[in-house]
């Protein structure tokens, strides 16, 4: 069994910073996919960035290209994202997620993720 623990959410302003992690408990592998994804009010859930196993090259969506980096140390198997330059629409309760496959092309399909974390609200006022 896999539990996630999400922290690191909060309120700022445009164009302000917050930074999320994501420590897993139980049977996890360094190979072992995880992910951040977010949803918005009436949205649907969208995967906003991952780390690619097992080469550790991270994938961000378009939307947060330059403005956050996701990071994971394999020594305490912590997952982190860095969000520099938030924006009202990166508001959102942003989930933390795991599969034990590697990470790949289809990292931001959120039906391939068996383990999700209970969600950290982020909101960004203009």
């Amino acid at each position: 069994q896999v539990q996630l623990a999400e922290s690191g959410g909060g309120s700022v302003q445009a164009g302000g910073s917050l930074t999320l992690s994501c420590t897993p408990s139980g049977d996890t592998l360094p190979t072992h996919c995880m992910a951040w994804f977010r949803q918005a009010p009436g949205k649907e859930r969208e995967g906003v960035a991952a780390i690619f196993t097992p080469n550790g090259l991270p994938r961000l969506a378009d939307s947060v290209k330059g403005r956050f980096t996701i990071s994971r140390d394999y020594a305490t198997t912590t997952l982190s994202l860095q969000m520099n330059n938030l924006k009202p629409e990166d508001t959102a309760i942003y989930y933390c997620a795991l599969h034990t496959s590697l990470c790949g092309s289809e990292w931001s399909a959120s039906n391939r993720y068996y383990y999700w974390g209970q969600g950290t609200q982020v909101t960004v006022s203009s």
